[in-house]
């Protein structure tokens, strides 16, 4: 059962989550993220270390560990506990002061970030011993890990787990923390923004879980964006392919890469909401129920890039060099169109475009649009049915559409349109795809 950050954001919350996890006997792992907020203030911490202004970063430190004083006072009632709280952000807070003292570098700023989801796990486990509540909580830092090129392997973390398992037997309930985890060299890391969803995945798969509930502030996933499109109805199931193509193109409730451990391991995960418990929400299985369309999702941030053969036509070799310039760069594409003389290409992360553009002009005319959108159509084979295609094109009307991806995937359909247009686009399909709106 993974809780993210608004599933403990408030003390009220944090006693939701005890209900909710005390409610039977099964024996369940339990991830918590840090408390909602909490990440965006250590990354804030970390600028202002990084750029030299201890000052500011002292100052921030302060107003984060008022608001953790106020967050213990509201979560804990007896005097004990409210101590023991206490200790727990003493610890946490000295270290942040502590670091003040010390220079700046990548490896103490992942100690900085961990600091989140020690906090929330550790007030949590502080509350369930005030409530009674039989558990262990058992260090992440003790299990999970990354190797050298910062991928997770689940048979390592499930030897380690075993262990750490094995030392706490007689439990029904274990906590732990999302995100977290050691690197190769063993110092503190992290799976990157929204790696809870993917500690969550990890830790099924190497339990041999018999589900990955992931509890958000959401009744499941939706068949649009309900934050831009007024009508949206939930999905109740979706395959696993489904369900990674609809993160990856966008879909915030799912942490893109959480998809793949438990696709793997065959863990069905089901998206739930915690302030909402009796809601259906949607299972992720490993076979779609039905064919046709079950959602869009929409990607923004995305540069799209034109690169022209310097000849008339593609010479032989010349896709090799186009990929080998975005390997170097560890850039991954997302959608790509090809012509006689050009390819079109387009990526969501423009940390390296500048070097990118440099290396594809000493062999191409290089052409960059920015701020552009991947709307995805995605469901069970909906690209080898030609009339999905039409009635999609039937609902855009006069939009431009830059690019299309057809047929690369048999459950996705993607466009590539102008940022501006987003809204409109999700619009026009919901009406024309599921007669929404």
């Amino acid at each position: 059962m993974k809780f993210g950050g608004t599933s403990v954001g408030k003390p009220q919350r944090m006693f939701e989550v005890a209900d909710l996890i005390a409610r039977d006997d099964d024996t369940k792992i339990v991830v918590l993220s840090a408390v909602s907020g909490t990440t965006n203030a250590l990354v804030a911490i970390g600028h202002a270390l990084a750029s030299g202004n201890k000052e500011a970063a002292r100052q921030k430190i302060a107003v984060l560990e008022d608001q953790y004083q106020v967050f213990a006072d509201a979560l804990l009632k007896e005097t004990a506990y409210r101590q023991k709280a206490e200790t727990t952000l003493k610890e946490h807070f000295e270290f942040l002061n502590i670091i003040l003292k010390i220079s700046y570098n990548e490896a103490l700023n992942k100690d900085i970030l961990a600091q989140g989801e020690l906090l929330s796990t550790k007030l949590f486990s502080v509350y369930l011993e005030e409530k009674g509540i039989d558990h262990c909580l058992i260090p992440a830092l003790d299990f999970m890990s990354i190797d050298i090129n910062d991928e997770p392997q689940v048979e390592v973390i499930r030897k380690k787990l075993e262990m750490v398992l094995a030392e706490n037997t007689g439990k029904k309930i274990y906590i732990t923390q999302g995100y977290i985890c050691r690197n190769a060299k063993g110092e503190v890391d992290n799976l990157k923004r929204g790696g809870s969803d993917y500690s969550a995945s990890l830790i099924a798969a190497a339990a041999n879980a018999s589900v990955c509930e992931i509890w958000t502030d959401i009744s499941g996933m939706h068949n649009n964006d309900p934050r831009i499109v007024d009508q949206t109805m939930p999905i109740e199931q979706l395959s696993f392919d489904e369900a990674a193509e609809l993160a990856y193109f966008g879909a915030k409730i799912l942490h893109p890469a959480s998809i793949w451990p438990a696709q793997q391991y065959k863990i069905p995960v089901k998206l739930l909401n915690t302030m909402e418990p009796s809601a259906k929400g949607t299972l992720i299985a490993e076979k779609a129920i039905a064919k046709g369309v079950k959602a869009i999702a929409a990607k923004d941030g995305i540069t799209a890039i034109n690169i022209k053969s310097s000849r008339m036509l593609l010479a032989y070799g010349f896709l090799r060099k186009v990929f080998e310039v975005f390997e170097k760069f560890r850039t991954p594409i997302d959608m790509i169109t090809t012509s006689e003389v050009a390819v079109s290409l387009t990526i969501d992360n423009d940390l390296a475009l500048a070097e990118i553009e440099k290396e594809l002009a000493a062999f191409s005319t290089v052409s960059i649009d920015s701020n552009q959108t991947i709307i995805s159509i995605v469901g069970n084979e909906v690209a080898e049915n030609a009339a999905t295609l039409e009635k999609v094109f039937a609902s855009l009307g006069s939009v431009n559409v830059r690019m299309v991806s057809y047929g690369g995937s048999a459950h996705n359909i993607s466009l590539l349109v102008p940022g501006e247009e987003k809204k409109r686009v999700l619009q026009l399909l919901n009406k024309g795809l599921f007669g929404l709106g």
